[in-house]
């Protein structure tokens, strides 16, 4: 149990990083400061939970995990930038410039959170 409590505290940080570096390269939203990265990286999380949860209750879209191909990749790209925007409206730490902003951010954050766990992976 403590393992997982580290761990998620460990990702939560990681994530914090991003959103802040994201946030000071304005390209989509910008954060106020790293402890308003920190809780929009819980916002974040949080909201993704639920809006996952949501798609998994339809038949269809049955695992949003394991979509595969390039519409599987845009309807990701879509819900982060949703995610983002839903997330912007509990922080005030946190503004997302529209929806385009958003995708931009999504994009961003999905690099730079790639990056990073590559050279994480690199030490672990």
């Amino acid at each position: 149990m403590f393992s997982a409590i580290l761990t998620f505290i460990f990702a939560l940080l990681i994530s914090a990083v991003v959103i802040w570096i994201v946030g000071r390269m304005n390209l989509g939203m910008e954060v106020d400061g790293f402890m308003s990265a920190v809780w929009a990286a819980l916002v974040i999380a949080i909201v993704t939970i639920v809006i996952v949860f949501l798609f998994n209750l339809i038949p269809f879209v049955n695992n949003l995990d394991q979509m595969h191909g390039l519409i599987g990749a845009l309807i990701v790209l879509i819900v982060s930038a949703v995610v983002l925007m839903v997330s912007d409206k509990f922080l005030s730490g946190m503004k997302v410039n529209g929806f385009s902003g958003a995708i931009i951010a999504a994009i961003a954050i999905g690099v730079i959170q790639w990056l990073l766990s590559w050279v994480v992976g690199l030490f672990v």
